[in-house]
């Protein structure tokens, strides 16, 4: 039986954070409307978070399976996820993460996929398809223009990018350290990130868009010496996400708001303000006079009450200003809401291309890891305005005002609008072009696979003997020869 002809079943393995497991989960919504199946992997605490996003309608054609990840010291079950992590357990979970080798292995041998979508933290992954003979794809969720500027660092270490519109200033340099950061002994001197790249089937996939990253994304094929496969923005839609009860009230709150009067501030689920940085923030919304939605978050553990960790009087001076939420609020929503004139964002990229798909300028904030180069392609191609620090890479309540107001007082989002329904129309217009290349390239890698287990040494198919050691492999080659 043809693939085409039957259901092409995948197993996708995202790394541990939500940024990461949202982007797979979309695709996944996507190519189960496209005859595959999924089996969409992570931690218990993660799956019981996406349970709630899966619809009924793809109950049929996305299973979720769980995945043993060990516990270690400081890292109980409910941390095993980047989501409220406290910072210093990172490396520990990716520890626990690369020690759960050997149960991707059982998973793997017991749904038999015909392909497996791996994530850019495991160089193991592909290694345990590998002995199983399943072709393995790598998956990145970050912007090809950062992944193209790591890339060409690493290879061409001192040299200047290409672009000169991208670049990193001295206090964001180190922090790349934690993009390239190992855990086991058996990764040191290699990055994994790179590792995961080289060990994809013949191409990479990414999140993202030929329309705003069309040389990024050539001059990372070069680099990669693969072919790079868009497979566009992958935004959660409105149909997909439940409001609960209890965030009603803010739809309620933005009601109240006239068009284009507000800002939605939110730095994601993972990056916790400093204390300075919340009070730089919160008297640079202050000193705006813009109406303000701001999702605080800390860590798991951290019992810090909103009110503490604001400047004293600010929320009685911001009165109906201003409306902050503790913890998770509905993003999408929020973003399409008319109300809402200017998104403050720490530019992650999932929340960049949310930004541009409901055409909301972006105000950018970025704190550290990729979100510096994403911020700088948001002001090249002219979708957003970004927050310039200090010389010592402080944030300054002073700048902060300044853009929020250009954007949204001023009207200098007016532009940013126009230039974001540009790029939003001319993507729409090729979505089902991209995704019918997207999946082709897939088809074509499991009809490779395909007719490579059609051979047979020995009685043994070709996937068996991969399993097997090589001293055995060459006996029963042997054998055969003798016979």
């Amino acid at each position: 039986m043809e693939y085409q002809q039957r259901k092409t079943n995948v197993f996708m393995f995202p790394w541990l954070a939500h940024g990461h497991i949202s982007p797979f989960l979309e695709l996944a919504k996507t190519l189960s409307k496209r005859n595959f199946n999924i089996y969409l992997c992570s931690t218990r605490v993660n799956l019981s978070c996406i349970e709630k996003k899966l619809a009924e309608k793809y109950s049929h054609s996305i299973t979720l399976v769980e995945i043993k990840v060990p516990t270690l010291p400081g890292l109980p079950q409910n941390y095993h996820t980047t989501k409220n992590l406290p910072s210093h357990l990172m490396p520990t979970l990716k520890t626990a993460f690369d020690r759960s080798a050997n149960n991707l292995s059982k998973l793997l041998k017991t749904f038999k996929p015909d392909l497996l979508i791996y994530d850019t933290i495991q160089p193991w992954a592909p290694v345990i398809a590998s002995k199983h003979n399943i072709p393995a794809v790598a998956f990145v969720a970050t912007s090809a223009t950062m992944t193209s500027f790591m890339l060409h660092r690493y290879k061409y270490p001192g040299t200047e990018f290409p672009f000169e519109d991208i670049y990193l200033n001295d206090h964001e340099d180190g922090n790349l350290v934690h993009l390239i950061q190992s855990s086991e002994n058996h990764y040191k001197g290699k990055n994994r990130f790179f590792e995961c790249l080289k060990r994809s089937s013949g191409m990479i996939l990414i999140k993202s868009l030929n329309e705003i990253e069309g040389k990024y994304i050539d001059h990372l094929s070069l680099l990669a010496k693969k072919k790079i496969v868009p497979v566009g923005p992958l935004v959660e839609t409105t149909t997909t996400t439940i409001l609960e009860d209890e965030h009603s009230h803010i739809i309620e709150w933005l009601d109240k708001k006239c068009f284009g009067s507000t800002v939605f501030v939110s730095f994601g689920s993972e990056y916790f303000l400093s204390k300075e940085e919340m009070e730089e923030m919160a008297h640079g919304l202050e000193l705006s006079g813009v109406n303000f939605i701001w999702v605080v978050r800390f860590p798991v553990g951290e019992k810090t009450r909103v009110e503490e960790a604001m400047p004293k009087g600010f929320l009685k001076r911001v009165g109906e200003k201003g409306l902050i939420i503790q913890g998770w609020a509905p993003q999408v929503q929020i973003l399409e809401h008319p109300s809402i004139g200017g998104f403050v964002s720490h530019c992650g990229w999932s929340s960049v291309m949310e930004g541009i798909k409901y055409c909301i300028p972006i105000i950018a904030v970025p704190m550290h890891l990729d979100q510096p180069v994403n911020a700088r392609l948001l002001t090249e191609i002219g979708v957003g305005v970004e927050v310039k620090r200090d010389g010592s890479g402080k944030l300054v309540r002073e700048e902060v005002a300044r853009v929020v107001k250009e954007v949204v007082v001023d009207k200098g989002g007016d532009f940013v609008r126009k230039r974001e329904r540009q790029l939003s129309e001319k993507a729409r217009m090729r979505e089902e072009e991209r995704m019918d290349g997207v999946v082709e390239e897939l088809l074509q890698l499991c009809r490779k696979r395909k007719n490579i287990i059609r051979p047979q040494i020995n009685g043994l198919l070709i996937h068996e003997v991969v399993e097997m050691t090589p001293n055995a492999v060459l006996s029963n080659v042997s054998m055969t020869k003798s016979k």
